[in-house]
């Protein structure tokens, strides 16, 4: 950890604080500055300021703490993983919520990566000549569910190419606020990159807008939940089963809100955590809280069914719901209808 001390001049006040810093720190982007701010890494006259558009004050003195920069590498670490098949080509396992994939900002550690370095204890030949699982395919941080990992070159070759020709079979589970009309159907909507904001994906109005991508998803509601108001009759929860034929970023999340029924808990692509719903009781008061709580989006994914890519022996493994979304299905069925 290095600690930074500025004092502000006259001639700087009134400037952004990200910017104040920027300038008197050549080997530090801005961009990284802004994001230790919000992080909590900076004090002004020793009180906490996470504000990157705050006015400078002059005489001030800015403590910056800047983390020591993190391994290239990422780093084997011991976390119990839910292993539900292992060979010398392939490891599929039941990932839990709250997991990323692979390291990056805000998570550079605690990532499936890192627990399956410890997991393969130095047994990895390596993916494309360094030693690293090979992931083919990914789930959200807040997603749980069937994952596959290669650990062999020719199980990553194979794993990608029957990703790529989507001959793999991948049902996924949902939560979501409301029910889509009609109870079952395809959803086949180009998927790119959201107008203003470089983290979400949408489906864009115009379908020939560039880097918009073919997505299709089938979906069908197993049970419903509720009612959304008194005279209407419609739902106001539903549990999907949603089969992907592509693989596109946060496909399923995207096109459910795209249809009017958006998961619950997905607050990037629904306006609020919980659901609408008419009634009242401690059974709709319990469902209605729940769901509004619920911390994640409710997404799971149940089954993934391929053939081997060494072997070609067939294989299908299933993930029972987490507990917390078992929960919350619970607590929605007892909602009065």
């Amino acid at each position: 950890m290095q600690t930074i001390i500025l004092t502000a001049e006259a001639r700087e006040a009134g400037e952004r604080t990200d910017r104040f810093i920027a300038a008197r720190l050549a080997d530090v982007s801005r961009s990284r500055i802004k994001a230790l701010i919000k992080q909590g890494a900076l004090a002004c006259d020793g009180v906490p300021l996470t504000d990157p558009n705050a006015s400078v004050v002059a005489g001030a003195e800015y403590r910056l703490e800047v983390p020591d920069p993190k391994p290239a590498t990422p780093e084997p670490e011991d976390i119990p993983l839910d292993i539900l098949f292992e060979d010398a080509d392939l490891i599929i396992l039941n990932k839990p919520a709250g997991m990323a994939v692979h390291p990056a900002p805000g998570s550079w550690d605690g990532t499936l990566v890192n627990a399956l370095l410890h997991h393969c204890k130095g047994e990895l030949p390596g993916i494309g000549g360094v030693e690293r699982p090979g992931i083919v395919h990914r789930l959200d941080k807040d997603t749980t569910g069937v994952m596959v990992v290669a650990k062999t070159e020719p199980a990553h070759r194979g794993l990608s190419e029957l990703f790529a020709s989507h001959t793999i079979d991948r049902a996924y589970l949902a939560l979501t606020r409301g029910a889509p009309r009609p109870l079952s159907g395809t959803v086949e909507a180009p998927i790119a990159r959201a107008t203003g904001d470089r983290k979400k994906m949408a489906v864009p109005r115009n379908p020939d807008t560039p880097n918009a991508r073919h997505a299709v998803t089938h979906y069908k509601a197993l049970e419903t939940y509720g009612l959304l108001d008194k005279g209407a009759g419609l739902p106001a929860a539903a549990l999907i089963e949603c089969r992907l034929e592509t693989g596109r970023t946060h496909q399923i999340r995207v096109h459910m809100s795209h249809i009017g029924a958006p998961l619950i808990g997905d607050t990037t692509y629904g306006r609020h955590r919980g659901i609408k719903a008419f009634g009242s009781g401690e059974a709709f008061i319990e469902a209605t809280s729940a769901a509004r709580a619920f911390p994640r989006q409710a997404l799971h994914a149940a089954l993934l069914g391929f053939e081997h890519p060494v072997t070609g022996e067939a294989l299908s493994f299933t993930a029972p719901l987490p507990e917390d979304m078992a929960v919350l299905k619970a607590a929605l069925s007892s909602m009065p209808r």
